[in-house]
């Protein structure tokens, strides 16, 4: 087991980190929102595989359990499932004291947190994350929303959980594409903060892949930390946690004008990550070898550095520009300046970021 502690002025949640935590989770949330009711909302097919350790946690805790699903996917995080997670909540009369547990992946995350951002002005709200994307990323940090036409992520809020447990067993039902996909954020931690990171994933890529329990634990503990030090840091997203985004201009920019079907969201980020640093060396700002280090690396996971299928670059650049990140009509782009090393810049020429993006169209 491994716990993280994240502390900020006023509020403070542990990050648990640990084989077997859904059958733990009960007493672990009795112990932060000790209530009568709670609400457990999972991601429909992940309620098929593990919501029954996790309801059964929370009844032998004592808690009278408010149980809902979610269908599964990007498409679904919307303000229309937000609305119908509501109803249940509504008419079982949960108030304002009563803990909202996310059963799930991103997508759950970070619908469910919206939900418990804006229920009754707010509750409390456990994460229980269940791929290893959302356990390294989506989970920590208190980012909650929904997409809109218009974007990803463009309606949310700041609601940090109560606490985050993490079971890892979890991982060994995830479809291997989704695991690959969860590790592009956790190449994103290794370039934005920690070589070391980087170049462990590569030592250990086989037994990641391979599920190997020990490995597993080390990994989400290791990117768990990174992320916490960084939300500890700027919670509000004003200046260092906005290298949290490396990559992801360019990559929502891909989610939202394939219809978040084409890409995963993981795939997307690999995608991002190349046309940024492939940018950063087109401007100066790091040496080649870094693009070359982070490309490498993605194409061992198995991640893609390019594809056929992309949108023209005019699409892509407009969508660009519908991102929450713009700031007086300006990209800000996080760009790599050494491995381990990020920089926020906001101004890339144009024609130079056009560049990045053709570079993709393999």
């Amino acid at each position: 087991m491994a716990n993280v502690t994240l502390k900020l002025p006023g509020h403070q949640y542990d990050i648990r980190v640990e084989p077997g935590a859904l059958l733990q989770m009960g007493s672990w949330v009795r112990a932060v929102a000790p209530h009568a009711q709670a609400a457990l909302i999972a991601d429909a097919a992940i309620e098929v595989t593990h919501g029954s350790k996790a309801l059964a946690s929370l009844r032998a805790a004592g808690y009278d359990v408010v149980t809902a699903t979610m269908p599964s996917g990007e498409e679904h995080k919307t303000l229309d499932t937000a609305r119908q997670l509501y109803e249940p909540l509504l008419q079982r009369r949960l108030d304002r004291k009563a803990p909202i547990i996310a059963l799930g992946g991103g997508v759950t995350g970070d619908t469910v947190g919206f939900v418990a951002a804006t229920y009754l002005r707010g509750v409390p709200f456990i994460q229980c994350p269940t791929t290893l994307l959302a356990m390294v990323d989506a989970s920590v940090g208190g980012k909650v929303g929904v997409d809109v036409p218009q974007g990803k992520n463009l309606i949310g809020a700041f609601h940090q959980p109560h606490l985050v447990a993490i079971d890892t067993e979890t991982l060994t039902t995830l479809p291997p594409r989704e695991l690959r996909c969860g590790l592009a954020e956790c190449v994103k931690h290794g370039v934005i903060r920690d070589e070391a990171l980087f170049e462990w994933i590569g030592n250990k890529l086989q037994n990641i892949l391979q599920l190997d329990a020990h490995t597993l634990v080390e990994l989400v503990a290791w990117n768990v930390r990174i992320k916490a030090n960084v939300v500890m840091a700027d919670e509000k997203e004003s200046g260092e946690r906005a290298h949290l985004n490396f990559g992801h201009t360019f990559g929502h920019a891909i989610e939202s004008t394939t219809g978040y079907s084409a890409f995963h969201h993981g795939e997307a980020i690999s995608l991002g990550m190349v046309a940024a640093a492939r940018l950063a060396v087109s401007l100066n700002r790091c040496a080649a070898t870094v693009a070359q280090r982070i490309e490498s690396r993605l194409q061992a996971i198995g991640l893609p550095t390019g594809a056929a299928n992309l949108p023209p670059t005019s699409t892509l650049m407009d969508a660009m520009f519908a991102d929450k990140k713009v700031a007086g009509g300006k990209l800000r782009l996080v760009l790599p300046t050494r491995m381990g090393a990020v920089d926020l810049v906001s101004d890339a020429p144009a024609d130079a970021i056009v560049a990045a993006w053709d570079s993709l169209h393999a």
